[in-house]
C-alpha cells in the first residue's frame, strides 16, 4: 500500500481519538475491577515437575493430558488442545468444553461416537470435562467428532460452546467424506442434545473465534485465513436470536465488515484511531460453493481484510477482536505484532484499542497475542502463539504486561527446544481458577492462587 496511515485516516473520515492511552486500553476492562495499580505476581518460578512456570503462592493441577484414557471409555484423549469454555453446573461444579485442533493427519484423533460424529474421517472435535466444587475430575467425555481442525471458538447466553473449524477442505480432499469449515454447537452437560450438527448458515471459511452479543443475539465471527487475501470480520444475524440451545440451526444471515476506505486493518497503527459508519455487506455466497468468501465479490467499494484474526470476546456493550500479528512480506499492508479492535454495535464504531509492538506502549516480551479472556478481577489474559518459550501474559490498565505462566514442558528433539503455545485460557465462575491449555503436549491446567 502506498498510501502512509496519516493518508489513509484523512481520506476515511477517521479520528486519532484525544485521549491517553490508558484511556484507550481501558476500554478493555469495561464493567471489571480491573485495578489501575496491578503490576503482576512477580517472576516466574521454574516448576519442579517440569511442567509449567508460576509465580511464588500459585499452584498447577493436570486435569487431563493427552494419550491418558477418557473416563468415559470411548478412547484416549485426543491432542493438540485449543480453545476451551468453562460452565456453572450444580451447586459448584464446573463443567469444560475443550477443542481439538486435529487435521486428517492427526496422530490423537478424537474418537468416534455413534451420534456425536460429523464425518467419520474427521479427527478434530471436543471433549468435555466435569469437575466437582473440589476441582477434582469426575468425568470426560467426547463432545463432538468427526470435525476438522477445531480452533477456537465461544460461549453462548445460554450455556452452550461454538466450535469453529479452521478450514475449507471439501468432501473428496484429505479423505474427508463432507464439507467442512463450519461451527458447530455444544452442550458442555449433555452432547447428545446438541449432537452433530454444522451451522451452515454461519457461513464456510476458516474459522476463529466467535462472541455473541447478548441483547440482540447477533454473533461476531473471526476468520484466520492463512493467506492474501486475508480473513475477514463477519456478523450473523439468527432468525432466532436468542432462541436457546438449537436455535442457531434456524439459520439467519452472514455479513462481512466494510471500513469505508481501508482495504487492510493493518495498516492502522495509532492506538486510540477510530473509525464511524461501519459497513455491513451480505456475504454473496456463505456456503462458498465456488469461491472461498474472503474472494467473492463485495462491490466496486471491496470489503475489509486483516490477517491473522484470531481472539473474539463480548464485554459490556462491544464486541473485541484481535489480529495476532501482521506482515508486510507476507502481503499485509504493514507490519505489526498485535492488535485488539473494538465494534461497538450501537454506535456502528470501530476502535483500534491496543497495538502491540515497537513504539507503542504496549509490547510483549515474546510476541503473536493470540486467545485472550478478561480475568474476573481485572486484567487481560493473553496467549502467546509464536516462537521459544511459550507464555500467558496478564495486562493492565495502563499496559503493563506481567508474566502469568510458562510452558516448561520441551517437546523438542536433536538439542532444539521446542514449545507448545498457550490457548483457551478461561476462569471458573467463581473466579478462583484459571483453565488453560497447552497445545503441545495437550495438557489442562488448573491454576490456583492469590487471584487479585
Amino acid at each position: 500500500m502506498s498510501a502512509t496511515r496519516r493518508q489513509i485516516l484523512a481520506r476515511t473520515g477517521a479520528s486519532v481519538a484525544s485521549i491517553a492511552f490508558t484511556g484507550a486500553f481501558a476500554e478493555l476492562f469495561a464493567g471489571t475491577a480491573a485495578a489501575r495499580g496491578h503490576t503482576g505476581y512477580g517472576p516466574l518460578l521454574p516448576d519442579p515437575e517440569g511442567l509449567l512456570d508460576l509465580p511464588e503462592g500459585f499452584r498447577h493441577r493436570v486435569l487431563s493430558r493427552e494419550g491418558a484414557p477418557l473416563r468415559s471409555g470411548e478412547g484416549p484423549v485426543p491432542g493438540r488442545h485449543d480453545g476451551m469454555a468453562a460452565f456453572a453446573g450444580w451447586r459448584g461444579r464446573v463443567h469444560l468444553v475443550r477443542n481439538h485442533e486435529n487435521g486428517a493427519t492427526a496422530r490423537l484423533g478424537v474418537p468416534a461416537v455413534e451420534g456425536l460424529t460429523y464425518d467419520p474421517a474427521g479427527k478434530g472435535g471436543c471433549t468435555a470435562i466435569a469437575l466437582d466444587a473440589r476441582g477434582e475430575v469426575t468425568g470426560e467425555r467426547v463432545a463432538v467428532a468427526g470435525t476438522a481442525v477445531n480452533c477456537a471458538g465461544g460461549p453462548t447466553p445460554w450455556g452452550t460452546w461454538l466450535t469453529c473449524e479452521e478450514t475449507e477442505d471439501r468432501a473428496g480432499t484429505n479423505g474427508y467424506t463432507k464439507d467442512h469449515g463450519f461451527v458447530f454447537e455444544v452442550d458442555p452437560v449433555d452432547p447428545r442434545r446438541t449432537g452433530a450438527v454444522p451451522l451452515t448458515a454461519m457461513g464456510r471459511f476458516q474459522h476463529e473465534a466467535v462472541a455473541v452479543d447478548p441483547r440482540s443475539g447477533i454473533v461476531y465471527e473471526t476468520e484466520d485465513a492463512f493467506d492474501r487475501p486475508f480473513g475477514l470480520f463477519y456478523r450473523f444475524l439468527p432468525r432466532k436470536p436468542l432462541g436457546g440451545t438449537g436455535s442457531l440451526r434456524a439459520g439467519g444471515a452472514l455479513e462481512a465488515m466494510r471500513v469505508p476506505g481501508v482495504p487492510d486493518l493493518s495498516a492502522i497503527q495509532e492506538t486510540g484511531t477510530v473509525f464511524e459508519g461501519v459497513q455491513w455487506v451480505p456475504v454473496p455466497d456463505p456456503q462458498a460453493r465456488q469461491t472461498p468468501v474472503r474472494l467473492q465479490d463485495f462491490g466496486p467499494r471491496g470489503i475489509t481484510h486483516a490477517q491473522k484474526l484470531e481472539g473474539c470476546y463480548w464485554n459490556g456493550r462491544a464486541v473485541f477482536f484481535v489480529s495476532s500479528f501482521a506482515r508486510a512480506r507476507a502481503g499485509s499492508a504493514a507490519d505489526h505484532y498485535g492488535q485488539v479492535w473494538k465494534y461497538e454495535p450501537h454506535r456502528r464504531r470501530l476502535t483500534l484499542v491496543v497495538a502491540f509492538g515497537p513504539g507503542t506502549g504496549v509490547q510483549l516480551p515474546g510476541e503473536s497475542p493470540d486467545n485472550i479472556c478478561l480475568a474476573p478481577g481485572g486484567g487481560l489474559m493473553v496467549c502467546e502463539d509464536g516462537d521459544g518459550a511459550q507464555h500467558v501474559y496478564g495486562l493492565t490498565r495502563r499496559g503493563q504486561v506481567y508474566p502469568v505462566a510458562r510452558n516448561a514442558q520441551n517437546t523438542g528433539t536433536e538439542g532444539k527446544p521446542e514449545w507448545g503455545e498457550f490457548a483457551g485460557a478461561t476462569f471458573s465462575p467463581d473466579g478462583r481458577t484459571m483453565y488453560v491449555n497447552c497445545y503441545a503436549p495437550g495438557t489442562t491446567f488448573a491454576v490456583t492462587g492469590p487471584w487479585r
